[in-house]
């Protein structure tokens, strides 16, 4: 096996061609492992860790393209560096035969759209801060998708924001919907009455589906990047996009979507909470939640929906508890069809709040949970890379994304995981996450059916669609091949992570 190392000097390419470029390259015959990315530091640590750094490597800068790629065959090197020459060669035309004009400085396309109120920047962290207070300056609302910025940048730039009347969303903001325009990774959904503030990606991206898919819709779903509600950020922004959808003439309806705050952030979110006038529908996924409280995604937006049709959010949990029934019908049956000695869920996801909400929902005192990110009761793993027992492993986390396209793009890592779980004998349950919409894998029935139709002859494979039919890549379509490969589609993730915890009941028993 033979490492192949090259830098660039002072070559230049945005992230998303680098990462279309790598996995590519990474796909080829005789390509073990390879990794496209530009030489900062943290790229090379990723590097080293994952056996690609190779001496030439170690002296690029933040602005030079690195080349890494692992053969079996020493004799393809040169043809592999060609079809990287190749494509990222393609990828420049494309870019300079493009009509459209492209500014090259942030005051530049200022000038070009002085009418423009909002700024989306991903660039690397180091950088991000920057651009965002120069946003800011020119009275732009931000949100910064990009991660890796310290935090006393962020809450430099939310004083900032708050002090300007802007909303800042992020860092680290993946997805937000404003004024009908999906930003990031997000869904098309259905306009309406119900307005989001969440400081979860994923779990705004499910809730809005939900919602839309429930025939409600969304007036305004504003992120605010998970750091918001910790005690050093103090909510900030949090608090300001309440504020915004209380004010919002086209919000009636508004929802609150998070992992549980710090406690005196809490207390500050209560208090506004208090104050509005509008239905409010609140979820802190993992907090104790009192009587007629929503637990899950699924129950927090199905009970937006209720409030904004005039109805009792009670209505939406009654309908959920009759549905739920059937799961337990179809749960047996499922458990049934498996062999002796598989009773262990094994959950992949792409999506880190849908990770968060299955360790909710799976807690059992009687069995124990492992996860990367453990959350409650659920205990750590030694290797993020060996799951033991009852494990859910979030697939976004540094530890597979670094370096890497992030696995709502690139499923090559979750399919390994999928086929190295399903051979293992203890396993019952396969659960997982499908997430569509602008910026997610284009094709995820094409690249999941083959490895999905494989694992459910040994395991019961079960998974949720999270998307609309107005997404492009279909959600009615992506369920239909699923379901033809052998998996059972829920129609929530909550849905399936009840599924997978009555079969795993049911083979432990």
């Amino acid at each position: 096996m033979k490492t192949v190392g090259k830098t660039r000097k002072g070559e230049y390419f945005d992230s998303v061609t680098l990462m279309t470029v790598g996995k590519a390259i990474a796909e080829m015959e005789g390509v073990m492992d390879a990794a496209v990315v530009m030489g900062t530091k943290e790229n090379k640590a990723i590097l080293s860790a994952s056996g690609l750094l190779t001496p030439e490597l170690e002296g690029a800068g933040d602005t030079d393209l690195v080349i890494a790629f692992k053969l079996e065959d020493e004799s393809k090197a040169g043809d592999i560096m060609a079809a990287v020459d190749e494509a990222l060669k393609r990828a420049r035309k494309k870019v300079s035969s493009a009509e459209e004009f492209h500014p090259m400085s942030f005051e530049a396309a200022v000038d070009v759209l002085p009418e423009a109120n909002l700024a989306v920047i991903s660039v690397a962290g180091r950088y991000a801060g920057d651009l965002a207070k120069r946003a800011l300056e020119k009275g732009l609302h931000v949100m910064v998708f990009s991660d890796h910025v310290p935090l006393e940048i962020e809450i430099e730039l939310k004083q900032l924001g708050k002090k300007k009347g802007l909303i800042v969303m992020g860092p680290d903001c993946g997805t937000a919907i404003i004024n009908g325009v999906p930003l990031g990774f997000a869904n098309v959904v259905n306009r309406g009455e119900i307005g989001i503030v969440a400081a979860a990606g994923t779990g705004l991206q499910e809730v809005s589906t939900i919602i839309s898919e429930h025939d409600g819709g969304i007036s305004q779903a504003i992120g605010t990047g998970g750091r918001d509600i910790s005690e050093e950020v103090d909510g900030i922004m949090f608090l300001e996009a309440m504020k915004a959808l209380a004010d919002d003439p086209m919000t009636a309806v508004m929802l609150l979507v998070s992992k549980p705050p710090h406690p005196e952030v809490l207390k500050k979110i209560e208090s506004l909470a208090a104050s509005i006038k509008k239905p409010l529908v609140s979820l802190f996924l993992g907090a104790r939640a009192k009587k007629g409280e929503p637990r899950n995604l699924e129950e927090a937006a199905l009970g937006a929906v209720a409030l904004a049709k005039g109805e009792e959010i009670s209505a939406a949990f009654e309908r959920l508890a009759e549905r739920d029934s059937q799961i337990s019908e179809a749960a047996g049956h499922e458990a049934a069809r498996l062999k002796k000695g598989r009773r262990y869920i094994r959950g992949l996801f792409s999506g880190g709040t849908f990770c968060a909400e299955a360790q909710v929902i799976l807690s059992d005192p009687a069995s124990t949970l492992y996860s990367n990110v453990p959350a409650g009761k659920t205990q750590p793993l030694s290797d993020p890379l060996k799951s033991s027992e009852h494990t859910l492993i979030d697939m976004g986390d540094d530890v597979f994304t670094s370096g890497r396209p992030h696995p709502m793009i690139d499923y090559t890592l979750r399919n390994k995981r999928i086929h190295e779980e399903a051979a293992d004998p203890g396993v019952a349950v396969i659960l997982l996450d499908v997430v569509l919409g602008y910026g997610a894998n284009m094709d995820p029935g094409g690249e999941l059916v083959p490895v999905v139709k494989e694992a459910a002859g040994k395991v019961c494979v079960v998974c949720s669609v999270t998307g609309t039919p107005k997404d492009p890549q279909d959600a009615p379509r992506v369920t239909a091949l699923l379901e033809e490969a052998g998996a059972r589609v829920m129609p929530s993730n909550a849905a399936a992570c009840k599924m997978a915890g009555l079969i795993a009941r049911s083979r432990a028993g």
